[in-house]
Order: structure tokens, then sequence, then C-alpha cells
């Protein structure tokens, strides 16, 4: 069985509309997550899964052969990385028939499917 990892992405403003969620309605849209995630498990082809959180990050670039840490990643891209799954399946076919009731697209998220390969 091969792992697939699942990119949760989401627009600029459909985040700060998240964000701005009253209390009830934002503790409402976590449960489903955390239900397709238990649910998923039970089927057995879940293997992990994060939220990132807020800050933008670092990235490390090489800079005159050493590395770099700058603040980062900032780029013009449309959509914001949010969180991964990582799933079991045999194939690109059977990954998404799999997260075709995954919550993340009712809440108007893309999700970016990418097979992983193992360096075993």
């Amino acid at each position: 069985m091969s792992q697939y990892l699942l990119l949760l992405y989401d627009e600029p403003s459909g985040v700060e509309r998240f964000r701005k969620l009253p209390p009830d309605q934002m503790q409402k849209a976590m449960q489903q997550y955390l239900d397709w995630t238990n649910k998923s498990r039970q089927a057995g082809f879940y293997v992990a899964s994060n939220k990132l959180t807020n800050d933008t990050g670092r990235v490390v670039r090489s800079g005159s052969g050493r590395p770099v840490v700058t603040d980062g990643p900032f780029s013009e891209s449309k959509e914001l990385l949010g969180g991964y799954y990582l799933i079991e399946a045999s194939s690109y076919d059977e990954a998404f028939q799999r997260i075709q009731d995954h919550p993340h697209f009712a809440h108007g998220g893309t999700i970016a499917i990418r097979q992983v390969e193992s360096l075993r």
C-alpha cells in the first residue's frame, strides 16, 4: 500500500473568514475535521495529520554554500497551506475516492494529493 500526502490549501479570504467565525461555528467546523480523521482511522487508511500554526514559518536556503534562514515562505500564491494528512491507498484514484467526503471541500478549500516515495 502506498502513502499519499494530502495538502490542505485555502485562499487567504477563506482563512480570514474561518478565523472570524463565532466560537460555536468554529467548534462545529473543527469537529467535522476530527470526525473525518476518526472515520479514516477506523477505516484503516489514516497515518497522520496536523494543522500548521498560523505563523509564516522559516525558509532555509543555500547562501554561498551555507544554510541561510529567512522568514517565510512568502509568495505570490493565491492559496495558503494550512495542514496535511498522510493516508494509505493503492493508487491516486483510491486516494481520491477516500477523500470525497473530507470537510475541507465543504469549507471551500483545495486538497492537493501527492504520493510519498518510501526511502526504506
